[in-house]
């Protein structure tokens, strides 16, 4: 007596439907089916395609209840199941010319032929993780716009700074920095704000500790925006920016940074041997956990103007060229590098960011330490600037500037794109990178 069983197809482009008749022998299910002819072949299996595949949304297929050796014994036997025809090779336009395929083994367009392979080789990845947002503060109460950085605020420490590290937070940016705008009234030439111990980063970092215990804060160690002069150290009379009586003041910027519950202090400030005497004045102080992120690599660069904006610290006289690097030269970096490690440096940052990739790439190559690269205002605000009058599509060069930094070799990013970016990243924006 023949049994019949009903086969779906295990394959993911169409549901097709088999009909099986096996003889069985008694106690006994034979190997090899008998074969009952119908149709025009008369097969045993006759194949009625149905409906779509399952990612098309049809009803999922259900199994019959057949074993793995009837189905293979229907295939042995020649009854193979249908399948979808090889498809046709693509036709080219007309007028192509017909040529011999080069004589080459090598083809790398192989590992670009679709997004899922571009993907699988993709060698440089980011995430919310490698960013760090920079924000701007001050006493006010309201968020003040910035004019020349579309979308940047000073934020009213107690209230808008704290909305907007909740909204970095819950999309996976959990590292800032804090940049001040000290009023004016509180400024000297010798920047002795800075190590207030009720002064606005101070307060601020509290503020934001008691809050969010695990948010991780570098801090700004440097005294411009404390100056009255508006430089990163002390000025003396002849307009020389005094050294070691600058670091001496830097120190206690630190240790009152730490003091609040700063987790990484970042001096900016450019002195010589700044790194190894603010080491020594935290660990003197007890805060051995403390992270210096030294800014190892920064340049005497143009692209600070937005930056300076925010914060009022234009230098009142002269320049910076005296303590900052020459934008023309790459083995300086090396000499500051070496320096900024033997001092006990954790994290060695370059700035800026886009324009010096070169420099993050030698960093990386010459130090097993963490790298940091800041892409700063003026990076930020040509790119919003150039999305804003629809010469470039904002968000992919956005997200490309960021990969870029990320391919060079940085660890972690300094942006005021994190939250845009971030934001893209977790898919609020359909974001996909360019080549996917």
């Amino acid at each position: 007596m023949a049994s019949t069983a009903m086969l779906n197809s295990p394959c993911n482009i169409g549901a097709v439907k088999f009909e099986i008749k096996l003889k069985r022998l008694p106690n006994l299910l034979c190997a090899r089916p008998s074969v009952k002819l119908n149709r025009r072949r008369m097969s045993t299996i006759r194949a009625i395609k149905e409906g779509h595949d399952n990612e098309s949304g049809s009803t999922p297929l259900k199994k019959m209840g057949l074993t793995d050796e009837e189905c293979e014994a229907a295939v042995v036997a020649g009854n193979v199941p249908e399948a979808p025809p090889v498809p046709p090779k693509p036709a080219a336009p007309d007028g192509t010319p017909i040529v011999s395929s080069l004589p080459i083994n090598r083809r790398p367009r192989r590992n670009r032929r679709s997004s899922a392979v571009r993907a699988a080789f993709q060698e440089t990845n980011i995430s919310p993780v490698n960013l760090v947002y920079p924000l701007f503060i001050h006493e006010g109460e309201d968020d003040t716009p910035i004019g020349a950085m579309p979308g940047c605020y000073r934020l009213g420490w107690r209230h808008g700074l704290v909305q907007e590290v909740a909204k970095a937070r819950d999309v996976g940016v959990n590292s800032i920095v804090l940049f001040p705008k000290v009023p004016d009234a509180l400024k000297t030439s010798t920047g002795d704000e800075a190590y207030n111990d009720n002064g606005l980063v101070p307060r601020t970092i509290r503020l934001l500790k008691d809050k969010y215990p695990d948010l991780v804060i570098y801090t700004d160690v440097a005294l411009d925006p404390y100056s009255s002069d508006g430089h990163d150290g002390i000025v003396r009379e002849d307009g020389v920016i005094m050294n070691d009586e600058t670091v001496h003041q830097l120190c206690k910027q630190a240790v009152s940074q730490a003091r609040a519950g700063a987790d990484v202090v970042s001096p900016s400030d450019m002195m010589d041997g700044r790194v190894g005497a603010i080491r020594a004045a935290l660990d003197a102080e007890g805060f051995q956990h403390v992270s210096i992120m030294s800014y190892t690599a920064k340049y005497a660069s143009s692209f600070y103007g937005p930056f300076r904006e925010a914060l009022d610290s234009n230098p009142r006289f002269g320049d910076k060229k005296t303590y900052q690097m020459n934008p023309a030269n790459y083995r300086e970096a090396l000499v500051e590098l070496q320096a900024d490690e033997s001092e006990g440096a954790d994290i060695l940052l370059v700035k800026p960011g886009l324009p010096y990739l070169d420099i993050i790439r030698l960093l990386r190559d010459k130090s097993p330490l963490p790298i940091a690269a800041y892409q700063v205002s003026g990076e930020y605000s040509m790119i919003k600037a150039g999305g804003v009058l629809k010469m470039i599509d904002e968000e992919r060069v956005m997200m490309e500037s960021l990969m870029c930094l990320r391919r060079a070799g940085a660890d972690i990013i300094l942006t005021y794109f994190a939250l845009q970016a971030a934001r893209c990243l977790c898919g609020e924006k359909g974001y996909k990178l360019a080549g996917s």
